[in-house]
């Protein structure tokens, strides 16, 4: 196995696009779901990443790439239409030490970005290292077709339910058996099948009193 699997934690981190076409907007919009601090740099800019910076959501400097780009970033990606550009890029990142991904060169990259499958906080990732990314593709397709909006709605009660019990007990281990009963006794179909009243008896019979459905998700929405 080559590559490392990892979730990167981009919240606040500096990130450096360079590219102004489709495969440059989607990496911004990516990044900015994560909480990343993005500047794009392109001579050439869309519609939509003119937008992002109008709303103050992307720093865009409307120019050429240069070396001095990379020297404040955490992250950079090249996603231009120039392959000598973005190897150059990659190198200028290698250099410094920065992560540096280089959109449809593998090679030129010192980490890949998998095909995501995203349901709230659920987030599969599907990676063949870079030998097949339609396979992945398929993949991420299929998966979500298993993987819908209850796996998101099941995540955040549990996450509801692991706060409220952590006020009130800071013992995760004693917790645990607790968790594990309510996956077992099909807490993610219930939710699926939007059954509110068999939730609620599920969470009375594990948890006991205090722990409505309705009421921890309007917690956490």
């Amino acid at each position: 196995m080559r590559y490392y699997p990892v979730n990167l934690d981009v919240l606040n981190r500096n990130c450096l696009v360079a590219g102004g076409g489709a495969v440059a907007i989607r990496k911004v919009k990516t990044l900015l779901k994560c909480g990343a601090r993005v500047t794009v740099v392109s001579p050439n800019i869309g519609g939509d990443l003119r937008e992002l910076a109008r709303d103050g959501a992307i720093i865009l400097k409307n120019r050429g790439y240069r070396r001095s780009d990379v020297n404040d970033m955490f992250l950079v990606v090249g996603a231009t239409d120039d392959k000598d550009l973005n190897r150059q890029i990659f190198k200028d990142a290698e250099a410094l030490g920065k992560l540096c991904n280089i959109a449809d060169q593998p090679e030129a990259c010192n980490f890949i970005l998998p095909s995501v499958v995203h349901q709230g906080d659920l987030v599969i990732t599907i990676s063949t290292s870079g030998k097949s990314p339609a396979f992945a593709k398929q993949l991420r397709k299929d998966l979500e077709k298993t993987f819908g909006k209850e796996y998101a709605d099941f995540l955040q009660l549990m996450g509801a339910v692991r706060e409220k019990l952590l006020a009130a007990e800071h013992a995760p281990e004693a917790h645990k058996k607790k968790f594990e009963n309510l996956i077992h006794k099909g807490l993610i179909d219930l939710i699926k099948n939007r059954q509110t009243d068999a939730i609620d008896a599920l969470l009375l019979e594990i948890l006991g009193n205090g722990y409505e459905y309705k009421f921890l998700m309007n917690q956490h929405e």
